[in-house]
């Protein structure tokens, strides 16, 4: 029997079994959208109510443009409540180079509307290629009001450009305040992310404090921004102002810095290279902190070229070095009344004599001194300089013994000031040397640390802390912020016999037969006492230290306090490569002189700066001019700095001065003013215009 496949059953296909299919589908396709549309009305539902306000603060963002105002900087004044550091209205023009899609034709449109110069335009080129594209790149500041116009009806062609009236930072004395002030700038990448990307740091204008006190008293001086809402079409374009808020300006800092003895004593120093500081010996206030050469931090405020900038790094004198607080030089014979208090408190009597006969002989060498002295007491070693007597007294008493009393006198000391940095030199003794050189202290190295050479170094601000402790025999503690606590110092374990033989000896150096008879004050009642020193550079077989080469010449120094004997005021002038201290102490002697009376001061001052070829702004802006013609470069003229404004700021500044006491009349009874402050103000206001009328004053 044959077997075969059996055939599978067809299913029947009837009308009731495709209307129950297609019923099953349409349920299915039906529940899966009536899923879908439950799920979009479930989230529009949640749009529309449970995130109302976030799309329409979203919607609002797109209709309304909120940018930060930069605030005003705090101003920085002096003693007297004169602006050292202020702001002044200007208008500007900023570009955000992420923001503009073709830089370099948006900088050539604005180089013709700003008639930018083409050192400007290629500093500007180099600032975009160089810097993060969020910040803002400053184009022009201080312009016309007629260019900030054009610029203005041109933005819909210039993308990320930013004109803004604002203000920018203005230092009435220009280069006499660099060091001292320091100067604002744009923030650069690493300072936003230090300061927690804060939006304030890449607002277009606004700047921060980048050295020195502006940066020391950042946070003091900042404010609180302002802000402006403005509603702006799609593309950008600002349709109306919505609402603004102003900036909050930042609180002032008041430094007990004495504004026009500051600007005078920079002026003073000329052509040479060096500093000035002065000190209230009773409270320690500093009233002047002046180094030059130095800067124009208006010029880094407003962006300084790559051609003005190359000038000052390239420059010997080296104008962006703090002289006072980071130059260190060798103290030479200025350190010689300090000694004497070390050679004091070790036993040695005043009268204690030596023989000078044109040097000593330690072991087997001979040591020169600069002369042939005779019988030499200590107060002729001090007024004299005898090298001789100090090569003796330091052998026999150690100089363990006079570094521990040069520590005291605030030599190798930092002082707690409000600076960013300061160096603190070097303060030799033998367990120094055996922990730096790892060697033993020799006899010659007492004979050179006893005459300020050797491995000593100091800076100019221990240089006069020591002057204001050897002269009132306290431990003056310096402070360069103003308050009105009068703060008391430890007194030394000196008997005022001791502080007064000194004081006397140092006053001979001055108005006896000293060293230093051209430092003598023009006033009958008041005194100045002071020491003289010359710091070596180099050994006498390279240069004699007084010609030759700038870099070879002898460090002049002179430290000082007055009057001698009630001593008020102390300070150190130091010069660099000048020659020996014949440079430094006419210096000390002018700014002395203009502390007590300005107008003799200033007829002092202006004949030189007629020889010099004008004041430090006016020589340092015609040395830019020199320089960039050198570097084939041609720089516009210098901004005219209105000698009116000038005249009044000084003298705005030295009136504020005299209403305070002057020396003179803490000195002397009879010199004591009786008068009302209101007949102080008059009778100082018609001083002053007297002394301006006619003058060149910067």
């Amino acid at each position: 029997m044959a077997f075969g496949k059996r055939k599978k059953t067809r299913e029947v296909v009837t009308q009731s079994t495709l209307e129950n299919a297609f019923d099953r589908r349409t349920f299915v396709i039906g529940a899966g959208m009536g899923g879908i549309g439950v799920l979009l009305a479930a989230r529009m539902g949640y749009i529309a109510i449970a995130e109302n306000e976030k799309y329409e603060l979203e919607s609002e963002s797109n209709r309304v443009n909120l940018s930060l105002i930069p605030p005003r900087r705090g101003w920085i004044l002096d003693r007297n409540g004169a602006p050292l550091a202020s702001n002044r209205a200007d208008f500007r023009v900023d570009i955000i180079p992420e923001r503009t899609p073709d830089p370099d034709a948006t900088l050539d449109q604005l180089t013709r509307i700003l008639d930018l110069d083409e050192n400007k335009a290629a500093d500007i080129r180099k600032r975009i290629g160089d810097g993060p594209g969020y910040q803002p790149v400053e184009i022009a500041s201080g312009i016309t009001y007629d260019q900030f116009a054009a610029v203005s009806v041109r933005l819909p062609d210039l993308p990320g450009v930013v004109p803004q009236r604002g203000f920018s930072r203005f230092y009435p004395t220009g280069a006499a305040v660099g060091h001292l002030l320091g100067y604002v700038g744009p923030a650069n990448a690493e300072e936003y992310e230090e300061q927690d990307r804060n939006p304030l740091l890449v607002t277009p204008g606004y700047k921060i404090g980048k050295d020195a006190l502006e940066k020391q008293f950042e946070l003091e001086l900042r404010g609180v921004p302002g802000a402006r809402r403005v509603e702006v079409t799609a593309s950008g374009r600002i349709v109306r102002d919505l609402e603004t808020r102003d900036d909050v300006q930042g609180d002032p800092v008041r430094l007990t810095i004495d504004g026009p003895l500051q600007d005078y004593a920079a002026r003073r120093i000329g052509l040479e290279s060096g500093s000035v500081v002065v000190m209230d010996c009773e409270t320690g206030d500093l009233l002047c902190m002046a180094s030059m050469p130095s800067f124009d931090p208006n010029s880094f405020s407003q962006g300084i070229g790559r051609v003005e900038y190359a000038m000052l790094r390239d420059d010997e004198r080296v104008p962006l070095r703090n002289k006072v607080l980071k130059g260190l030089y060798p103290p030479g014979s200025t350190v010689k009344p300090m000694h004497c208090m070390a050679f004091l408190d070790a036993g040695v009597k005043p009268e204690e004599s030596i023989m000078c006969n044109g040097g000593r002989r330690i072991g087997n060498r001979f040591f020169n001194c600069w002369s042939n002295h005779g019988r030499v007491d200590m107060a002729k070693a001090i007024y004299q300089s005898c090298d001789s007597y100090f090569y003796h007294f330091a052998q026999q008493i150690g100089f363990a013994k006079v570094a521990e009393w040069a520590h005291k006198m605030g030599l190798g000391e930092e002082f707690p000031l409000p600076v960013t940095s300061q160096f603190f030199g070097t303060v030799p003794s033998p367990e120094w040397k055996q922990r730096r050189h790892d060697s033993a202290w020799q006899p010659y190295d007492t004979v050179n640390s006893s005459i300020g050479q050797g491995y000593y170094l100091t800076n100019p601000l221990q240089l006069a802390v020591m002057s204001a402790r050897l002269a009132t025999g306290d431990r003056v503690m310096p402070r360069l912020q103003l308050t009105d606590e009068k703060p008391v110092f430890e007194h030394f374990d000196f008997s005022p016999a001791e502080i007064d033989y000194v004081r006397q000896a140092m006053s001979d150096t001055v108005n006896g037969p000293g060293t230093a008879g051209r430092a003598r004050l023009p006033f009958d009642d008041i005194k100045m006492a002071g020491k003289t020193g010359t710091a070596q550079v180099v050994s006498l077989s390279i240069s004699d230290g007084r010609s030759g080469p700038w870099k070879y010449r002898d460090h002049g120094l002179f430290v000082f306090f007055a009057p001698f004997d009630k001593p008020k005021y102390a300070g150190a002038v130091v010069i660099e490569h000048g020659g020996g201290s014949g440079a430094a102490y006419p210096i000390a002697r002018d700014v002395m002189t203009f502390l007590f009376d300005p107008a003799k001061g200033m007829d002092a001052l202006r004949p030189l700066e007629q020889q010099w070829g004008g004041t430090a702004q006016q020589r340092l802006d015609a040395k830019y001019r020199a320089y960039a013609a050198a570097q084939g470069q041609s720089v516009p003229p210098a901004p005219s700095r209105d000698e009116d404004i000038f005249d009044q700021v000084e003298a705005e500044a030295r009136l504020a001065a005299r209403q305070t006491e002057t020396l003179a009349e803490e000195a002397t009874p009879s010199r004591v003013d009786t008068r009302s402050a209101e007949e102080v103000r008059r009778s100082s206001a018609e001083a002053n215009q007297q002394l301006d009328n006619g003058s060149a004053a910067q």
